[in-house]
């Protein structure tokens, strides 16, 4: 039998607080949530290894450390509606869940989508609503968003999600520049985004978010 407690507290004590993440709010919900229910059956020893965990067609768990240093720029509040973009099998949108007022989780996978919400409702975050779209169109009837975070790189950042951030709202996400990533958090000032350097972070480039490539005759 697999002791899946002390292995959270390992990563939160090993991955979380080492990297400068100390906001209660975020330790307790990393504490709190069973990041082994939330990946594939057979990757479920990896769960809470400091790396990201493959869920196939290039799509990952975050590291724990990414997410954490995510959640830890974003501040997210308690009565914040969050956009989470890409939520996988649901574990970034449930520990967002517990610091957030509700959380919209877009996913572009039927069965991805499923495994969600078993996963979600398992763990009881009953305020979290995993719609299926493609990550690029978001889900704008439910916004306007506080707050946006992206569970994968992206090259570029579509117009359409930047309309469903509230003036003032933020994004944050891992922006991959060749085999290099940087993670930023951008703010929305009279309707643009204004942009900052956060920390360093590698991900996969999430379906839709690559940057369109001149075409060379």
């Amino acid at each position: 039998m697999t002791d899946y407690a002390t292995r959270r507290r390992m990563m939160v004590d090993t991955q979380v607080r080492p990297s400068d993440v100390t906001k209660f709010p975020i330790i307790d919900a990393m504490l709190a949530v069973p990041r082994e229910n939330f990946v594939p059956a057979a990757k479920r020893e990896a769960a809470y290894m400091g790396e990201n965990v493959d869920l196939g067609g290039g799509r990952v768990v975050l590291e724990p450390r990414t997410l954490a240093k995510m959640l830890d720029v974003l501040a997210i509040q308690p009565d914040e509606l969050v956009l989470d973009l890409g939520c996988g099998m649901g574990y970034s949108s449930a520990v967002i869940a517990r610091m957030a007022e509700a959380v919209v989780a877009v996913e572009d996978d039927a069965d991805r989508v499923a495994e969600a919400e078993a996963a979600l409702a398992e763990c009881g975050a009953d305020n979290v609503a995993v719609i299926e779209a493609p990550l690029t169109a978001g889900a704008p009837k439910h916004g306007p968003y506080d707050v946006i975070i992206a569970q994968g790189a992206i090259e570029e950042l579509p117009q359409a999600l930047v309309d469903q951030l509230r003036e003032g709202g933020r994004i944050a996400a891992v922006f991959m520049e060749g085999a290099l990533g940087v993670c930023r958090i951008g703010h929305k000032i009279d309707g643009a985004m204004a942009w900052r350097f956060a920390f360093n972070a590698s991900a996969p480039v999430l379906p839709g978010f690559e940057r369109q490539r001149a075409f060379v005759l």
